[in-house]
């Protein structure tokens, strides 16, 4: 199994103090930034681009998990390889079918990105991707309609993550929105290994406590699930 990963997430930090934040999570113990990149197409909000990951990359050591909530994946798949990321997620959503998703997918490895994920969200069925999953390092499992922080985890889609490990699915698992005390070690014991946390981790005093408590909850959570 890959250990837990805790993956803060920039949509939530200071952008006034961006390098600040990147450096505080790596203080805290965070392992990747994940870093939300919305279009106002895909979903109703818009955020940052290449630049400002690139940005970002340079004030980091850890890994970039960059996600794409856009509707053209394949068009920006070199910009945002090239600022840094290491891991690089569309959505399932924003392809036909299983021939569009490959295709996406081979776009990302010819541009060089390491590890290249999916995403589905909470109101697509899990199976979208059966065909798929041989040729992805990650599926990014939305707990939250995707576009905007702070909202309530959705439960239903454990059963999503439960279905990839049952399936025998190997690589990261990631589950990403409304994760905290009260719903991680849920999502451990379902299977995610790569836990994304916004407000949860930037809005506590002690961000170094709480990721040490997200990864003692997760790996216990695991550990009574095996």
């Amino acid at each position: 199994m890959h250990p837990i990963t805790i993956a803060p997430s920039l949509l939530s930090c200071d952008f006034a103090r961006i390098g600040d934040e990147v450096a505080r999570v790596e203080r805290s113990g965070g392992d990747w930034h994940h870093v939300d990149v919305m279009d106002g197409h895909f979903v109703p909000n818009l955020t940052i681009g290449p630049p400002v990951v690139k940005s970002i990359h340079a004030a980091a050591t850890k890994p970039l998990d960059v996600h794409l909530m856009i509707t053209d994946p394949r068009t920006y798949a070199e910009p945002f390889a090239k600022a840094g990321a290491h891991v690089l997620t569309f959505h399932a959503e924003v392809c036909d079918d299983a021939a569009a998703m490959r295709e996406t997918i081979r776009v990302f490895r010819e541009v060089g990105v390491p590890k290249v994920g999916i995403s589905v969200n909470p109101d697509t069925a899990i199976e979208r991707v059966a065909d798929v999953l041989d040729d992805v390092d990650l599926v990014l499992v939305m707990s939250v309609f995707p576009g905007f922080g702070g909202q309530s985890f959705i439960a239903d889609v454990l059963e999503k993550t439960a279905w990839l490990r049952d399936q025998g699915y190997a690589g990261h698992v990631e589950m990403d929105g409304g994760v905290n005390r009260a719903t991680i070690e849920r999502c451990a014991a379902a299977g995610a290994d790569v836990l994304v946390a916004g407000s949860a981790l930037f809005g506590v005093p002690d961000m170094a406590a709480e990721i040490a408590d997200f990864k003692r909850l997760a790996t216990d959570a695991r550990g009574r699930n095996a």
